[in-house]
């Protein structure tokens, strides 16, 4: 889904019309997803009964998300989990059924679920309510938790300007600290005011806003779930008041018996002007990186096409000048010539490390075909929020069934550089990067387990996602190189001499490392606004849903780091420096490491995270990241100089 954009800005209206070519998807909502319709009588029944589900809690101040069930909430009698998808599972998500049940337009006033007691001096009662006041403490919130006919049901109150925000999720309760100071969600209650207190919120009041008397329905449809949580002490679970009364109270200090009863309000809203094909605009539309200046967004991003144009031009202006006036001097004048066509007899020798370079191009060329896929299926609308851990399922099978380009390109290019050793190649395509991201996912993994958190992988998924990665991918790498290795070397338009050309002394611009570091700049300043956006959707738990935007920046950054890579090889050839394979593939993949300073500036910026264990896992997940982007990038630049080379020394003369 794409928010409008005012059109009073030409940048505006010229981006948004790209984005709007592309994907098409805020016409409609998600393709196969079929709309559940809820009856309108008073008989009752399985199609009006309205079932609530619940989903992990996560904080801000921690990585470890953990099951609802872990914070002694009341449970469902029946409890069921629905199936979940692998994406859902590798997000750690955990949804099951609620005893929050009610009849569709059948208003409840004030209903008591269950009450949950904690004796003084019990050991079991003493770590249950710790536990709970640990959640209060680190703000655990119930992010995109409650969930009713596939909608978070969201806790929507005003902020500034008059603006109105809706999360989707509530915090579990609050704490204000021993020196009195109100902790996050206890400003919202002047009430919240006793030093060392705990405050839980365990009545919720519940609006469903509905929408019916559609031609051919034939019932109504939920359009939105909202909820306000109140903190409320029962005097009497039998007969609950919720019109007001003394907040819910825990004491820092377990001195006496705590009672705690957890009650809800339902009421029923109609609004037919909400259709149900857009319902999740009102949660999309409030989110808060949506209210960032667009402007900002858009004039950077035709900046950075302007500079690429820029360099695009100046590029072949001076190469078209440089091939004319080579093809007409005289042999004899040539040789007193210099430049990058004094280095022909050595631009094609083969680098060293030639099997790890071959590794990580086959590797890159499998994560580039996945990641544009996915965003173009994103971009179509069937990945989006709606559909819960399709992102990820989509990620990881397009991975697995993309192991024979990977083998392919491994092969060829080995083969190309004069590689003779091709089980040692094909078995490193196979199984080196992705051994790496496993190694380093297990060891986060064993982190949670430890903790105890919600995210930690069952041990059964973990032996599916080895069965996918050795029974399909593995086999279908080995198919790739097997039809590399069939194919002949490619033909390089020059031979290459047998004694290699002696290197001058280079001036600082054209040494390696500066070049390297120089080469990622630019990349680096068109993704690094999406950058923000996505590092908030994993660590802040917000929602993404922008990837019209994405795909457009995903577009701009091919453009910037093919041009950014062919114009300092074309400066370092032009200095008679022939080594462009290595410097080629790192002077793009060096954007990665502008992502990783990024990570860490985000990490210490806009976080709260506290914590040995969060803050491993932060920078283990981290890495992961930053190895999978170091090869996609490092691959497009290596491409983008490997035609280019191509392409310059095969027009021009060489006796």
């Amino acid at each position: 889904m794409i928010l409008p954009l005012p059109r009073t800005h030409f940048g505006f209206v010229l981006v948004y019309s790209l984005v709007s070519c592309f994907c098409s998807c805020s016409a409609f909502y998600l393709p196969g997803l079929a709309p559940v319709s809820f009856c309108q009588d008073s008989k009752g029944g399985d199609d009006c009964q309205i079932q609530l589900f619940v989903n992990r809690l996560d904080s801000v101040e921690s990585v470890l998300p953990y099951e609802y069930d872990v914070f002694d909430f009341c449970k469902d009698a029946k409890e069921m989990r629905p199936s979940e998808n692998l994406g859902q599972v590798l997000f750690g998500e955990r949804i099951e059924s609620s005893p929050y049940k009610f009849n569709f337009n059948e208003e409840v006033k004030c209903r008591a679920v269950c009450t949950k007691t904690y004796k003084k001096g019990t050991q079991e009662d003493t770590t249950k309510l710790d536990f709970l006041k640990m959640g209060m403490q680190l703000n655990y919130q119930n992010e995109q938790i409650w969930i009713i006919d596939n909608m978070p049901v969201t806790w929507c109150y005003d902020v500034e300007d008059g603006q109105k925000y809706c999360n989707p999720g509530f915090p579990i309760g609050c704490l204000v600290t021993p020196g009195g100071k109100p902790k996050d969600a206890c400003v919202i209650n002047s009430e919240f005011n006793k030093k060392n207190t705990f405050y839980v919120f365990n009545h919720v009041d519940i609006k469903i806003t509905y929408h019916s008397e559609e031609e051919g329905w034939s019932g109504a449809r939920l359009v939105a779930a909202t909820l306000e949580p109140k903190s409320i002490k029962h005097s009497d679970e039998k007969n609950p008041n919720c019109d007001g009364g003394n907040p819910m109270e825990v004491p820092g200090e377990f001195d006496s018996d705590v009672s705690i009863v957890y009650s809800y309000s339902v009421k029923f809203e109609k609004n037919n002007l909400i259709k149900w094909a857009s319902r999740w605009d009102y949660i999309l539309v409030s989110m808060p990186h949506t209210n960032i200046q667009w402007f900002s967004i858009m004039n950077s991003l035709v900046i950075v096409l302007f500079l690429s144009g820029m360099v695009a031009m100046i590029m072949l202006r001076t190469l078209h000048k440089d091939i004319a006036r080579y093809n007409q001097v005289d042999q004899e004048d040539a040789q007193e010539e210099s430049g990058w066509k004094q280095v022909h007899g050595d631009v094609f020798r083969p680098p060293r490390k030639g099997m790890l370079l071959s590794v990580f191009l086959g590797q890159g060329t499998q994560i580039f075909i996945m990641t544009f896929i996915t965003l173009f299926l994103a971009c179509l609308g069937f990945l989006s929020p709606a559909n819960r851990g399709a992102l990820m399922t989509c990620a990881v099978v397009l991975w697995v069934l993309l192991g024979t380009p990977a083998g392919y390109v491994s092969a060829r290019l080995y083969k190309t550089f004069g590689g003779e050793k091709w089980k040692t190649n094909v078995l490193l395509t196979a199984l080196l990067c992705p051994g790496i991201v496993f190694s380093d996912f297990f060891l986060m993994n064993l982190i949670l387990w430890v903790e105890g958190s919600s995210a930690a992988i069952p041990f059964g998924t973990l032996v599916a996602i080895l069965a996918l990665w050795f029974g399909i991918s593995v086999p279908l790498t080995f198919v790739g190189a097997y039809f590399g290795f069939k194919k002949p070397a490619i033909e390089q338009p020059v031979r290459t001499n047998q004694i290699p050309r002696q290197i001058p002394e280079q001036s600082f611009f054209t040494k390696p490392v500066p070049g390297i570091v120089m080469g990622g700049i630019l990349p680096f300043g068109c993704i690094f606004i999406q950058l923000f956006f996505i590092l908030n959707s994993i660590w802040s738990h917000q929602m993404y849903y922008m990837f019209g935007f994405l795909f457009l920046v995903f577009i701009i950054l091919l453009i910037t780091c093919s041009e950014a890579t062919i114009l300092l090889c074309y400066f370092h050839l032009c200095a008679e420096d022939y080594h462009w394979w290595w410097r080629s593939f790192l002077t793009s993949g060096f954007t990665a490491v502008y992502l990783f300073i990024y990570a860490v500036h985000y990490f210490f910026s806009k976080l709260q995270i506290i914590g040995a264990a969060s803050t491993f896992l932060y920078f283990g997940y981290t890495m992961i990241m930053v190895l999978i982007f170091f090869l996609f990038t490092g691959t497009i630049g290596f491409f983008a100089c490997f035609w280019f080379v191509n392409k310059i020394y095969s027009v021009v003369k060489v006796d």
